[in-house]
């Protein structure tokens, strides 16, 4: 099975990384959130990638082109110009860069590579921006089983506010920004059938919008329930947030 994976958006709001990078390549822990993302889909046997590039789309090109180099001790023999790798620690990865354009929407970037998938019977899709602990193997034999066109994971995502423990009008207590306080959302992590892909009208389509939208009126839309560790990198804060829990040895969407 294939994981599209889209790495082509400005991150505006992390403006103080993405100036020099793409989104997907600030890095948690030394390493681009990308890899960590790929990592996740590879402990559950997804290792064939698909990635849609496109704001400084060159720098996820040249860091996959020399991929070998980072992950290996390696010796340069400059006088005689030579190299010699030490340790190999390759993954067992078959990555496809495709450039997506700088200002296509998000259900532009999956039309785009629908050449790449029109084989799958089935694929999963998720953004280039966001860790969890989610089953993906639970995830895929869930969409397998319905039948359905397309899956989603549902998450409930971290609280913005501490919230009152109130009796009446009474204060007991105090709980710290409680998990769901805004209800289920789309915490990404799709797994898709083909298929759906024709619900996309081109470029200035947001699969979240007008895709999704027609999916669920259709009832071909299922949604998977994920109750764990989700955290999406959306500004300064949660990289910190994530580079603490990584630093922490307590990540907890390292399954690998």
């Amino acid at each position: 099975m294939k994981a599209v994976i889209l790495a082509g958006g400005l991150g505006t709001r992390i403006s103080e990384e993405t100036h020099l990078k793409p989104k997907p390549m600030i890095e948690i822990g030394g390493k681009p959130i990308l890899w960590h993302i790929m990592k996740l889909y590879s402990a559950h046997g997804v290792n064939e990638f698909v990635i849609c590039c496109g704001y400084k789309g060159y720098v996820i090109k040249e860091y996959f082109a020399n991929y070998f180099l980072h992950m290996s001790d390696v010796t340069f023999d400059m006088a005689n110009n030579k190299m010699e790798v030490h340790q190999k620690n390759a993954e067992p990865w078959r990555v496809t860069l495709v450039d997506t354009g700088d200002e296509t929407m998000t259900g532009g970037r999956l039309k785009r590579v629908a050449s790449y998938l029109r084989d799958e019977p089935a694929f999963c899709f998720t953004y280039g921006d966001g860790v969890a602990d989610v089953d993906i193997s639970a995830s895929i034999a869930f969409h397998k089983a319905h039948g359905k066109l397309a899956t989603v994971t549902a998450v409930m995502p971290p609280g913005r506010y501490g919230a009152l423990v109130r009796t009446g009008d009474a204060v007991q207590g105090f709980i710290e920004k409680p998990r769901g306080d805004g209800g289920w959302i789309n915490g990404g992590f799709f797994v898709l059938s083909p298929q759906a892909l024709s619900r996309i009208a081109g470029d200035t389509t947001s699969w979240e919008v007008e895709p999704l939208g027609s999916l669920a009126t259709d009832g071909e839309l299922m949604a998977f329930e994920h109750r764990g560790f989700w955290q999406p990198m959306d500004t300064l804060r949660e990289k910190n947030l994530l580079e603490e829990l990584w630093l922490s040895g307590k990540a907890p969407w390292k399954c690998w």
